[in-house]
């Protein structure tokens, strides 16, 4: 089933143009090929290589047809060459492009490389835009992101251990990191330390650095890449052991990496969510589809069933609140409004709508929803672990709860129309 996308009213006629082009990518080149770019990747130890090199030649073939349509790494400021889009925009193309998971990689937006190319722009040198930033935008490197640590809770980075330590002109980098996405194919590792830099005496935050380590360099020791929902992964489990890399290869002046991060994880949570709008969108109309053509019982159809009507009425609130939120939220921060209390709500409310959405279109599906024949078993996994990725969900519950009743404290009362 196509993905029905139409020009929006309330959108300007640009965002538009860029949602109806990248629709017509999906639904007419990536959609009827999705077993064969990743169908092979669930048993890819024994895919044949005509397999893989067939998969590869057709994700060429469709990154050289949405580099022609001027949809390439819509993320990138055009001088870095990408498509130069608004926040709002970007969010727009998501919602369309997220319809066909792993379609993102085909447009050159794929985690954690988008998320280390917006934090390359903003914090690298001129250097490390040509040294790092341009090969990796262009493809011909990859890249992983090294924060999170298994001793220490994910949720306050406060916590983190892994130190790095000025000798000379070089870092001497020691740590323990694990889920460091993308950690095998990885060119180099942007890495957060907290810095002991005599010339820098702020505050605990203040005290992180992220610092480029390329993956030759000497005590970078990948143990081996974590399990995830059974699987093997390339979220990576690494120990930096006296590692030393140049000071200029750190991002930024030192002690800017808690500002840094919060940069990528901002941001990154309302594509997240836009993404889950999109995948959302693909499971409904899965289920939709189900419900018209099972036949149940001596020739009923599914969607004659109340149970099932209720399915759909309950899948399309999800949906569309889920959508709104976030549209609201995008907004506000292209306003340069404050989007704490917006961005808590939405990172607790979307993934758990998309895990309502997927589990009843599985529920419809019955057997076949929990096989590899539809993309809906892989959402369900990736909708339960966004309520622990950007930060797990009890913590933004508190954020939300502090900054209602601070209001309240300050004598005022919550304006929920701002």
């Amino acid at each position: 089933m196509a993905m029905n996308v139409r020009p929006v009213t309330a959108l300007d006629s640009e965002v538009n143009d860029i949602r109806m082009a990248t629709a017509e990518i999906v639904n007419e080149q990536i959609l009827p090929n999705e077993h064969a770019l990743w169908g092979w990747m669930s048993d890819s130890a024994n895919a044949p290589n005509k397999v893989k090199d067939e998969a590869k030649a057709l994700r060429l073939g469709i990154q050289d047809n949405v580099k022609q349509a001027g949809l390439w790494a819509p993320h990138l400021p055009k001088e870095f060459g990408g498509m130069g889009l608004s926040f709002m925009q970007h969010a727009y193309m998501n919602e369309v492009l997220a319809y066909s998971p792993g379609a993102s990689s085909l447009f050159g937006v794929v985690a954690p490389n988008s998320g280390n190319q917006k934090i390359l722009v903003k914090y690298g040198s001129p250097e490390q835009h040509e040294k790092w930033l341009k090969p990796l935008t262009e493809g011909h490197m990859q890249s992983a992101f090294s924060m999170t640590e298994p001793d220490n809770a994910g949720s306050d980075p406060r916590s983190i251990t892994t130190r790095a330590e000025l000798d000379g002109d070089e870092w001497v980098i020691n740590g323990h990191k694990w889920f460091t996405s993308n950690g095998y194919a990885a060119d180099f590792f942007i890495v957060m330390c907290r810095t002991s830099d005599p010339d820098d005496p702020g505050g605990q935050n203040d005290k992180m650095t992220q610092i480029i380590v390329p993956k030759d360099a000497p005590g970078l020791n990948i143990v081996r890449g974590v399990p995830v929902w059974g699987r093997t992964s390339s979220h990576c489990e690494i120990r930096y052991e006296n590692v030393r890399v140049p000071k200029e290869n750190q991002l930024g002046r030192t002690g800017t990496g808690h500002a840094a991060a919060q940069d990528r994880l901002g941001a990154g949570r309302v594509y997240h969510c836009m993404n889950s709008v999109g995948s959302m969108w693909r499971a409904f109309d899965l289920m939709i589809e189900r419900l018209m053509t099972r036949e149940v019982h001596g020739g009923e159809k599914l969607e004659d069933k109340q149970f099932m009507q209720g399915f759909v009425a309950d899948s399309y609130i999800d949906i569309q609140t889920a959508r709104l939120m976030t549209i609201h939220c995008a907004e506000k921060m292209e306003s340069g409004a404050d989007p704490r209390t917006d961005i808590s709500a939405i990172k607790i409310f979307v993934p758990e709508a998309y895990h309502r959405v997927v589990d009843r279109a599985i529920q419809v599906w019955g057997a076949a929803g929990v096989s590899g024949d539809l993309p809906l078993a892989n959402m369900y996994q990736g909708a339960r672990t966004l309520r622990l990725a950007d930060g797990p969900d009890e913590v933004h519950k508190i954020l939300i709860a502090k900054n209602v009743l601070k209001r309240y404290h300050a004598g005022e009362t919550w304006d929920f129309g701002n």
